[in-house]
């Protein structure tokens, strides 16, 4: 009876339903007289009030409990007939972009606006809910049949009518959402918390893979959130004990086959599952807000490998390191790494700067742009990295002072034999030229892939043809071996007798 009541507030609790006040009071007066008549006017549109803010509020009455509890309710219905649910969770994409573009209370409106559009495409009986870290779920009313591209389709229909255009003081704003979801039968236990929790699972495996993604939950995914949940619980204690590292990889110039820079790329050597690739951990690093503690630990190591092979008489002419934009946005940066340049008694043009191209591309912040031209200012070399990949264009390329662009290596892949390659190749060594950029290509994984670039015109090249990323022991004796290399004389072939 209470749930029956709730679903009736729930379809009422809409300003629309005034209009039936004067009729219904009318009937009041036909069947009960004055007071029946007097109590209908004051009750109903107090009835519609409370319905309304119930709505309003995400119909929780307690945040995700009341969900939870709709839920498990659902679930143990014995007499559902073979009914089932679903419950889907959405998170808008780029929340704090908003606030950074339009302020804090617009962007209030428009997400309110877009929970009312969201609301108004629910069935009767379905129940939204806002939920504590301002994320929205949605339950559907238990139907008979609710297979995987049904969901999909709802969360189609839900992402649509939120990516309409918003037409506000400010103009037209458009905003996307990510959805995950999971079907009732489909939760790793049968209660309302398993299945809200797989629902939030599924919503960050789609914001992983977004803007705008839907991910239906799976086991898989649990156990591969478990996992980074495991990583990610030791991973202040990995970077304070030193188990993250710098491997050094080499860049060689094209035109006297020397070592013209080395890159410090990260490593986790965890103790119980062995070395991890930065793409194991360092999506979580960026997630739970430790990318500057990163960033200070490969600086460090960067520099001290530097100095260490300065002492050795061993010419590495710069060393490169990347930096991501949560630490590009601190204003602090070029002081930290002037003070760090000069406590290793280096010249800032020994130090190379890598910024990604999707960072130069989507960023809006001052602070980066300001203290990416004190960095070049001040001597350092700035890098684009993965360029062709984040549709950075010409007039950012100016805008941030760079002075290398860094072939992402899809450019690469098949080059020698490839026509197509070598044009889009060819194309961007031309717009470096014209801008006065040199161009390092990453990613060269065969002798014929550094030759034909070479041809090309590209000025560097990195990747496993010359050396894989080597901990700093293996990369000083291989910089030794090329350094007696280079003063062997040339071998002369012998003549045919």
């Amino acid at each position: 009876m209470k749930t029956t009541l709730m679903h009736l507030l729930a379809g009422f609790g809409r300003a629309e339903f005034l209009v039936f006040v004067p009729a219904l009071s009318l009937a009041a007066f036909w069947y009960g007289g004055e007071g029946a008549m007097l109590l209908t006017a004051l009750a109903v549109p107090a009835v519609v009030l409370v319905a309304g803010l119930s709505v309003a509020l995400g119909g929780s009455r307690s945040r995700s409990r009341g969900l939870v509890a709709e839920l498990d309710r659902v679930l143990a219905d014995k007499d559902g007939l073979g009914r089932t649910t679903g419950c889907f969770v959405i998170q808008f994409d780029d929340p704090a972009g908003l606030i950074e573009r339009h302020g804090r209370s617009t962007q209030t409106e428009i997400l309110a606006r877009c929970n009312d559009r969201i609301r108004g495409a629910m069935r009767f009986g379905d129940t939204l809910t806002v939920l504590e870290d301002g994320s929205l779920a949605v339950m559907l009313a238990p139907v008979f049949r609710l297979d995987v591209e049904t969901m999909i389709q709802i969360a189609a229909r839900i992402q649509g009518v939120v990516q309409q255009p918003i037409d506000l003081r400010v103009g037209a704003v458009q905003v996307s959402c990510s959805i995950g979801f999971c079907q009732g039968r489909r939760a790793p236990e049968a209660t309302g918390r398993s299945m809200l929790d797989a629902a939030q699972i599924a919503v960050d495996e789609a914001r992983r893979h977004g803007p705008g993604a839907i991910r239906a939950f799976s086991l898989d995914m649990a156990r591969a959130k478990a996992s980074r949940d495991a990583l990610r619980d030791g991973m202040e204690q990995a970077l304070a004990e030193g188990q993250i590292k710098a491997y050094f990889q080499p860049q060689l110039s094209t035109d006297t086959g020397e070592v013209s820079g080395m890159e410090a790329l990260a490593r986790w050597h965890h103790p119980h599952r062995g070395c991890l690739m930065p793409g194991d951990f360092l999506p979580t690093i960026e997630a739970n807000g430790l990318s500057a503690q990163l960033s200070q630990v490969m600086l460090r190591e960067a520099l001290l490998a530097l100095s260490s092979w300065d002492r050795a008489g061993i010419v590495v002419p710069t060393i490169s390191v990347n930096f991501s934009a949560a630490e590009l946005g601190d204003p602090h940066l070029p002081e930290r790494l002037k003070w760090e340049l000069d406590r290793f008694d280096l010249t800032a043009d020994r130090l190379t700067i890598e910024v990604l191209e999707t960072v130069v591309a989507t960023s809006q912040s001052d602070t980066i742009t300001v203290n990416i031209a004190a960095l070049a200012a001040l001597g350092c070399g700035v890098d684009l990295d993965d360029f062709g990949t984040g549709h950075a264009s010409i007039t950012s390329i100016r805008r941030f002072a760079l002075r290398r662009l860094k072939i992402d290596r899809s450019f690469v892949t098949g080059v020698d034999v490839d026509r197509e390659q070598q044009k889009m190749i060819a194309a961007v060594l031309s717009l470096a030229e014209r801008l006065g950029l040199e161009t390092v290509a990453e990613g060269v994984e065969t002798a014929a892939e550094h030759a034909m670039l070479a041809q090309l015109g590209c000025g560097h090249v990195q990747g496993y043809a010359v050396a894989r990323p080597m901990p700093i022991e293996e990369a000083s004796a291989w910089l030794e071996r090329m350094a007696i290399r280079a003063c062997l004389p040339p071998l002369l072939a012998s003549r045919a007798r």
